[in-house]
């Protein structure tokens, strides 16, 4: 267990004990405690509650692995876990908040909680429920930057299709759909209790204008990012289409070239099965070499000739040749 300690409004970090860090939170007034537990659990790991004080039976979730999604107030103190984006991968932020202190409790190493730690010396916010949207935003921003990522990604990717197409751009499509899932999937339930939560708690007339600013500030935000996960899914849905649309394309040469083939071949299948049916005037007439060299051969060259040349000249010979596979 990793315990750091902020102290407020200065922003000053210091690493300490989970004892330390107890003691401070009864005595402070101003005061932001992290705790990065390990990313396995022990089978016998105190309650993180327990450890700090926070004696409360409504706290047996603060650090506990595998909780669910919350945005919920706990009479003068709130609770949350909040998803956030870390390397590829969901992991949660547990944040408790009272008006003299902030706790926050996540498994192995997580950017916001950097991020916010950078920005507390310039942004000095007035109270710890400030902190805590600047907390509830970097974890947006984890969101953002994964989806904006993704979405060049697959615009990329697209492009590389329509240059050269590849069977292994359909793995990578399928994998940048499954990101996109996974942030909509994850952000989604997290940010309809969070909207439900702080509008109710905005409708109560003993909420303060200057956090009720910050709480609207965070909605729209929240909007933003959801609009640019849903991008991305759109996106990844139209490469897809254009892949197949690809595919198709490529088809349609096929078919048209084999069509093709097959119309210039059809006159000479046919001299050939008429020639070698075995009746008399067959069997009598055509002995002689001369004969059989002008029938035999000379009507499917010509044959061939004229299916040469009604290609060439209604163009169907070039535009087999533009819908190359080399120029798709």
């Amino acid at each position: 267990m990793i315990v750091s300690v902020v102290s407020m409004p200065e922003g000053i970090v210091t690493r300490t004990h989970v004892s330390e860090a107890r003691e401070r939170l009864a005595a402070s007034r101003f005061l932001i405690v992290d705790i990065e537990l390990p990313e396995e659990a022990p089978p016998d790991e105190q309650p993180v509650a327990h450890q700090l004080g926070l004696e409360a039976e409504d706290l047996a979730w603060l650090g506990r692995e595998g909780e669910a999604v919350r945005a919920e107030f706990l009479g003068e103190s709130a609770g949350f876990v909040v998803p956030v984006v870390e390397a590829g991968q969901v992991a949660h932020i547990h944040a408790f908040v009272t008006e003299r202190y902030l706790v926050t409790v996540h498994r192995g190493p997580v950017e916001p909680i950097g991020s916010l730690a950078a920005r507390l010396p310039h942004e000095r916010p007035s109270d710890t429920v400030a902190t805590l949207f600047l907390l509830l935003e970097e974890a947006l921003e984890t969101f953002r930057h994964s989806a904006v990522q993704a979405l060049l990604e697959v615009e990329d990717l697209e492009d590389e299709m329509f240059r050269q197409r590849r069977p292994q751009q359909v793995y990578r499509l399928a994998r940048l759909r499954r990101r996109a899932a996974l942030l909509h999937h994850s952000l989604l339930p997290y940010l309809e209790a969070t909207d439900e939560t702080l509008t109710r708690r905005m409708m109560s007339g003993s909420f303060p204008e200057e956090r009720q600013r910050l709480a609207r500030s965070y909605q729209r935000a929240a909007r933003s990012v959801l609009t640019d996960i849903a991008s991305l899914q759109d996106a990844s849905r139209r490469a897809f289409v254009s892949y197949s649309s690809l595919v198709s394309g490529e088809q349609n040469g096929v078919i048209n070239r084999l069509a093709i083939v097959s119309t210039i071949f059809l006159p000479l299948t046919f001299l050939t099965g008429f020639f070698g049916m075995n009746f008399t005037y067959m069997t009598n007439e055509l002995e002689s070499t001369t004969v059989f060299w002008l029938l035999a051969v000379g009507l499917q060259a010509i044959v061939l000739f004229i299916a040469l040349y009604v290609l060439h000249r209604t163009r169907l010979w070039r535009k087999l040749r533009d819908d190359s596979p080399d120029d798709l």
